[in-house]
């Protein structure tokens, strides 16, 4: 066991002896490079990787107007994003370009890498978030001149470099084996998704006779089926001035929820939500620019969403809404959605009303629509199981991760 000291750092604890501390204007310097003619811009992510924007996506991002205050980035660069550094966007970059004002990009004599974990170490334990002079939801204000007067634990040089081998070594066999798991999460949501699609097509008995559907795009469905047109058995609505509910949004991977249930939901709520349409327990809802996606769901809330949906109740008693539910979110309709729609931008097209009334939907029986929407709520329940625990595993791993760099880079674990 190694003699330990108080490092003075709070959140750190204690520290080996032989161990140093610094503030970061000693060991850290600001770069301010300049931008070449050919730089692409720079981005740095949250999960640490800071690389060329095109190599990731384009879409979903903020473009300025004019690139005041750009910078330069090379390949090495130690950068530290200025709003999402509390959130682990704190890494080194792969690429060559440009940077708008907000990333801190960084050189030091230290190993970067080791600044960079112990960075990391800090966000992953909320540091950044508690020394916050927040100036937006789910932000931080990190700019050069806090990391500046933030202390660093500092062991020798070789020992931060065996620290970094270590991790590097550990975090890359950690994320092999939740690539591996996500992997399986995948297959098994491809799995769910041909199960609903088989059940709301062709039935549970392998065995039936089948027939042309009518519909080019559909394939064979049983014999005793019935295809009709949507229109024939619901009708949209528009009810508005309802804005006193709450707020609904639609995913595709499970349906509608309340909109403040979730903090990954993106979408913007307007201040003024007069024009938003009613929904009520039952109710049919479409994201007419992301139908294609499978945003389309049979409502379990009461609440309001956005103009950019399309709200229908059901107008005979001869549909059973789970079933129905499952037919319209299996992967045919998502295609012949796709193809009815009109492209607006990249990743959202826009469904006509006109042609969603007209689609045509599978009407087997009421007792056997029950029995499909029973089987596929037991089996689609199995699966999510399954899929819940892998999910669980990724987060046990990822635990690990971040449980695994703070104790090396404070010293309470000595690579041997």
């Amino acid at each position: 066991m190694r003699e330990m000291k108080d490092s003075g750092i709070a959140w750190v604890g204690k520290i080996p002896t032989h161990w140093t501390k610094k503030k970061g204007k000693y060991i850290l310097r600001y770069m301010s490079k300049p931008v070449k003619q050919d730089d692409s811009v720079i981005t740095c992510f949250r999960d640490g990787e800071v690389t060329l924007r095109s190599n990731r996506r384009e879409d979903g991002f903020t473009m300025a107007d004019k690139e005041i205050g750009y910078q330069g980035v090379d390949v090495g660069d130690l950068v530290v994003h200025g709003m999402d550094g509390f959130a682990g966007a704190i890494g080194i970059s792969d690429s060559r370009g440009k940077a708008s004002p907000v990333l801190n990009v960084l050189n030091t004599k230290q190993n970067k890498k080791y600044i960079m974990y112990y960075l990391r170490s800090m966000a992953y334990g909320e540091v950044f978030t508690a020394l916050s002079t927040g100036i937006r939801v789910r932000s931080c204000d990190l700019r050069w001149n806090k990391l500046a007067e933030l202390l660093y634990p500092l062991p020798p040089i070789d020992e931060q470099n065996n620290i970094v081998n270590y991790i590097d070594e550990q975090i890359a066999r950690t994320n092999e084996i939740i690539a591996d798991t996500q992997a399986q999460i995948d297959t098994l949501e491809q799995y769910k998704r041909s199960v609903i699609t088989e059940a709301v097509t062709h039935g549970l008995n392998p065995s039936a006779p089948m027939k042309d559907s009518g519909a080019g795009w559909m394939p064979l469905i049983p014999l005793h089926w019935k295809a009709d047109k949507l229109k024939f058995h619901l009708r949209q609505r528009g009810i508005k001035n309802q804005i006193d509910k709450q707020v609904l949004s639609l995913y595709r991977e499970y349906g509608i929820v309340p909109k403040d249930s979730r903090d990954d939901n993106h979408n913007v709520t307007s201040e003024d939500v007069s024009d938003y349409r009613y929904v009520r327990v039952g109710d049919f809802v479409v994201n007419k620019m992301k139908a294609w996606q499978g945003s389309v769901a049979v409502s379990n809330y009461e609440g309001i969403v956005s103009p950019a949906y399309f709200v229908y109740e059901f107008s005979d008693d001869l549909i059973n809404k789970r079933y129905f539910h499952y037919l319209m979110r299996n992967k045919t309709y998502a295609t012949e959605f796709r193809r009815l729609s009109g492209g607006i931008r990249e990743g959202q097209w826009d469904l006509p009303s006109e042609a969603l009334n007209n689609t045509i939907i599978l009407l087997p029986p009421l007792d056997e629509q029950q029995e499909i929407a029973d089987y596929l709520d037991n089996k689609c329940a199995e699966i999510e199981q399954i899929i819940a625990d892998k999910k669980s595993q990724i987060e046990t791993l990822d635990g690990y991760k971040k449980s695994l760099i703070y104790e090396y880079v404070t010293g309470k674990k000595e690579v041997v």
